[in-house]
C-alpha cells in the first residue's frame, strides 16, 4: 500500500519557521517534520511514499536527494575524489516526489499524485502537519473490514485553553491539556479507494469540501475513532510543544526502535 503525503502548502500560520522553508522539512528533534510521519507509517511495513510538493517543494527534494548523507557517516577523500562510508542508517523507504503546483488545493494535489499510484489498489493518505500514536495496521484493517471507498481518522485535539471544573464561581479542577468537549475532528491518515479520485475535478477542488461531502452523503466515507495522542504543527507553540515532548524523551508517537 502506498502512502501519499500533503507537503506542498506554505503554512502560513508558522510563518515563522516557513519563510524559508516547507513545513514539512520544520524540525522536531533534530528531524524534519515529515520524517517523523514516514516513521509512523513505516514502522507498520508501508514504505512506498507519493510526497505531494507545492511551496518551495525543491527544499524537500533537495533534503531526500541527500538523505542517504544525512544519515551516514562518511569520509571523503578530496585529493582522490572518493567517498567512504562507514555506517548507514537510511531506512528502505521508496520516495516519489511530485510537483503538484505552488497553488493547487489538497484535492488537486491528490489527483496530480494519481499517476504515481497502484492501479486498483487502496492506498493512505495523510497531511504533513500531524503526528499521531496511531496503529496502522489496525487502522488499514478497520477500512478492509468494512467495504466503504474511504475511512478517516477521527481524533479529539486538546483544548486551546485550560478546561475548567466549576461549581458556582468555585473552580475545583482545571485541565490543561483536556480533550473532553472538543468534539471529533478529522485528523488524516485516511485509507482510501482509488475510485475516490473521481471525485476531484480539478486542482481548485479542496479534499476536505466535495469530496469528503460527497462520500459521507452517500454512506461511504467511516471514521476511525483514535482516543490517543493526536497533534498538528500549525502554530509556532505546536511546534516548541512536539519540540519539548522529543526532547524529553516523551514523544508518544515515536513507537518505532
Amino acid at each position: 500500500m502506498k502512502v501519499v503525503i500533503l507537503a506542498g502548502g506554505k503554512g502560513t500560520r508558522i510563518s515563522e519557521e516557513s519563510v524559508s522553508r516547507p513545513k514539512p522539512l520544520v524540525e522536531i528533534g533534530g528531524f524534519p517534520f515529515i520524517w517523523h510521519i514516514m516513521k509512523i507509517y513505516s514502522q507498520y511495513g508501508l514504505t512506498d511514499f507519493v510526497i505531494c510538493l507545492g511551496y518551495r517543494g525543491y527544499m524537500i527534494k533537495e533534503y531526500f536527494s541527500n538523505y542517504f548523507l544525512h544519515m551516514s557517516d562518511v569520509t571523503f577523500d578530496m585529493k582522490a575524489n572518493k567517498m567512504k562510508v562507514h555506517r548507514k542508517n537510511a531506512e528502505d523507504w521508496r520516495v516519489t516526489l511530485v510537483d503538484t503546483g505552488l497553488e493547487t488545493n489538497t484535492g488537486g494535489r491528490l489527483k496530480r499524485a494519481v499517476p504515481f499510484l497502484d492501479d486498483g489498489e487502496d492506498f493512505a493518505l495523510t497531511y504533513g502537519d500531524g503526528v499521531a500514536d496511531i496503529e496502522v495496521d489496525k487502522l488499514v484493517a478497520f477500512h478492509k473490514s468494512h467495504g466503504k471507498k474511504a475511512t478517516v481518522t477521527a481524533v479529539q485535539p486538546a483544548l486551546r485553553f485550560g478546561a475548567l471544573e466549576t461549581e458556582g464561581d468555585v473552580v475545583r479542577a482545571f485541565r490543561e491539556k483536556a480533550t473532553e468537549g472538543a468534539g471529533w475532528v478529522n485528523g488524516g491518515f485516511f485509507v482510501l479507494s482509488p475510485d475516490v479520485c473521481d471525485l476531484i475535478d480539478g486542482d481548485n477542488v479542496a479534499w476536505e469540501r466535495e469530496p469528503l461531502e460527497t462520500l459521507a452523503a452517500s454512506g461511504d466515507l467511516k471514521a476511525y475513532y483514535h482516543d490517543g495522542f493526536w497533534h498538528p504543527m500549525d502554530t509556532l507553540r505546536d511546534k516548541i510543544y512536539l519540540d519539548q515532548l522529543w526532547s524529553d524523551g516523551e514523544a508518544p508517537w515515536k513507537m518505532w526502535q
